[in-house]
């Protein structure tokens, strides 16, 4: 095997730990692990506590976030010391300074007991690190080397209208997250309707019927500003699958004849059909840790299919706009 297909190899193996991570991550926080361990960066004063209860959520999190955190540090010394080219080293040491920062945001959400504003920052970084790892994976791919000898073949306004579909996937996932940091997974606990409602009235009405269902479930009344956030994260879904619609119908039209870019929406499509009905059953299921979590994991993944496309359909060079 040649250096550079290790290194082809390894930086796939980065992202998809990445994404395992985030699962870990979703466990944590689907399981009210948060706060298990009340210490950082030890655990309970040692290195590896008895993993038992929610420890085993939390500190088996910080174990893969070490795992992960070498990796990337391998990682960008292997770039800095074999690519030719500047911005794929400057990728690399990114990706370490981001998951160095994760770190450090993880340790204030324990030592400050959970405040929402860096649980969610937290969160939201761990998406942006996992496309980090997914760009370099890409810049080491034989796809990419082979368009360098190709005729590049796109579209400016079909490049733009995937980068706004980029855009409002990565801002529901940042709504996801203040939805799962502030306690509002279950502030609209059914579906399709909300509150009992096709078209929630946000009245008192509705929150009584919604905290009424929450006493028979012993849960915490929630509070009409936790019902607007899940809602706007409903209304996210359904904008994003309306976007996905445009984005699927001119892919076809523009890039017929290229296979890669209609496997890539096929891709897309199933990833997105999958992040709805697991948003659903997370519902359903009165928020099961694991569906919450794999809904966390899948909506990394829909949000790294999106990037992909947008390589697949834009030019190598920026000069080419």
């Amino acid at each position: 095997m040649t250096s550079n297909n290790a290194l082809r190899i390894y930086t796939k193996i980065v992202c998809l730990s990445t994404l395992f991570l985030i699962f870990a991550g979703g466990m944590v926080t689907s399981t009210g692990s948060g706060l298990a361990v009340p210490d950082w960066p030890l655990s309970y004063g040692t290195l590896f506590p008895p993993m038992v209860g929610g420890v085993f959520y939390e500190h088996g999190h910080r174990m893969v976030a070490s795992l992960v955190g070498l990796l990337v540090v391998i990682q960008a010394i292997w770039l800095a010391k074999t690519e030719s080219r500047k911005w794929v080293k400057v990728l690399g040491f990114l990706a370490l300074f981001a998951v160095i920062l994760q770190g450090v945001l993880g340790g204030l959400t324990v030592l400050f007991f959970l405040p929402t504003p860096v649980s969610v920052s937290h969160a939201t970084l761990a998406q942006s690190f996992f496309l980090l790892t997914f760009l370099i994976a890409y810049t080491q791919s034989h796809e990419r080397k082979q368009r360098e000898t190709l005729s590049e073949n796109f579209d400016k306004s079909y490049c733009k209208l995937v980068l706004g579909l980029i855009a409002l996937i990565y801002l529901q996932l940042v709504l996801g997250a203040t939805m799962r940091h502030t306690g509002s997974g279950l502030a609209i606990p059914d579906f399709p309707t909300m509150g009992g409602y096709w078209w929630p009235p946000f009245n008192n009405d509705m929150l009584f019927n919604i905290n009424s269902w929450r006493f028979d479930q012993d849960l915490e009344p929630v509070t009409m500003a936790q019902v607007l956030y899940h809602f706007v994260h409903r209304l996210g879904a359904l904008i994003i699958f309306i976007a996905v619609c445009f984005v699927h119908v001119l892919g076809l039209k523009y890039y017929r004849h290229d296979k890669t870019v209609r496997l890539n929406l096929v891709l897309t499509d199933i990833l997105l059909t999958i992040q709805i009905i697991l948003g659903i059953v997370t519902v359903l299921s009165v928020r099961s840790p694991i569906l919450t979590s794999l809904h966390v994991v899948n909506g990394a993944a829909f949000l790294g299919t999106t990037v992909l496309l947008l390589l697949r359909t834009t030019p190598l060079s920026i000069r080419s706009w």
